[in-house]
């Protein structure tokens, strides 16, 4: 149980280490292009190599990266879903050869289909096909949405369909906790935790979790808005994110944090408390 940020790449991707040391992180997050789309940063043996190293440097175990906003696997305009397939494609890439551990994605809106969710589940399953049809280093995650609109893959049924179709290829889940939250899964307490990740664990199957993001929750359960809080803001509060460390099945799994810079550090040094006080 490793605790880390999302940290900034302006100046290099090889800055990301040392950034995320300043914050105590012990694994980091990344966005490898702009968030809002647009080019990359090119990638070089010597980048990759500098990253490498900075990473021994500054203590840094692991890191992940995060695909842009604006991915929508199930989009009927085919500019947005190549365009969506394109980036997975390239962010798989480029995370083989920076090596990181994951890419995670959200999968996009079924709202082009006119309600018809089986349609656009169908076509997100086609197009992450394509995909993962490489051989990476780097795994991809699919990561659980808040639930908004008609956003796709907020709950553990979903998650479970995409994996049961995809089996023989290579995917994982992100979990996301104020996604989760918002999507109407308890995690409030450890009575709530155990009953989550028990149904987690039936439907999905904790053999496909591979990360978490740590996030509080602006909006209350249920409420299906992704909204991020500092740890202990939210309406998760910190008993639940004392619960997440006690929970004995999650000891295996690295969180990476979500929340803005200001606070960032001590989001990190509450969970490290929180894991030494469980460590037994």
């Amino acid at each position: 149980m490793l605790f880390g940020a999302h940290v900034s790449i302006a100046g290099g991707i090889e800055k990301a280490p040392e950034r995320a040391a300043a914050f105590g992180c012990e694994v980091f997050q990344i966005f490898s292009r702009p968030p809002q789309g647009g080019n990359p940063q090119k990638i070089t043996k010597e980048s990759a190599g500098r990253l490498r190293e900075n990473m021994v440097a500054h203590g840094q175990k692991e890191f992940y990266i995060h695909t842009p906003y604006i991915i929508n696997l199930a989009s009927a305009e085919k500019r947005i879903a190549e365009g969506s397939v394109r980036i997975i494609k390239e962010e798989l890439e480029r995370g083989s050869a920076l090596g990181a551990k994951y890419v995670m994605t959200h999968l996009g809106s079924a709202k082009d289909h006119a309600g018809d969710g089986d349609a656009a589940k169908k076509m997100v399953v086609e197009n992450l096909k394509r995909i993962v049809d490489g051989a990476y280093k780097t795994e991809l995650l699919i990561e659980i949405a808040a639930g908004s609109g008609n956003v796709i893959g907020s709950t553990f049924e979903e998650l479970a369909y995409f994996l049961d179709h995809l089996k023989g290829y290579t995917v994982g889940i992100c979990l996301d906790t104020a996604h989760m939250f918002a999507a109407g899964y308890d995690i409030r307490t450890s009575a709530a935790v155990k009953k989550t990740f028990d149904l987690f664990d039936q439907i999905v199957g904790l053999k496909h979790l591979r990360m978490f993001h740590l996030n509080d929750s602006k909006v209350d359960i249920g409420e299906k808005k992704d909204r991020h809080e500092h740890l202990g803001d939210g309406k998760i509060g910190l008993g639940g994110f004392e619960a997440l460390a006690k929970e004995k099945r999650l000891r295996e799994y690295n969180f990476a944090l979500e929340t803005e810079h200001d606070k960032v550090a001590e989001d990190i040094a509450i969970m490290k408390e929180l894991r030494e006080k469980y460590a037994q």
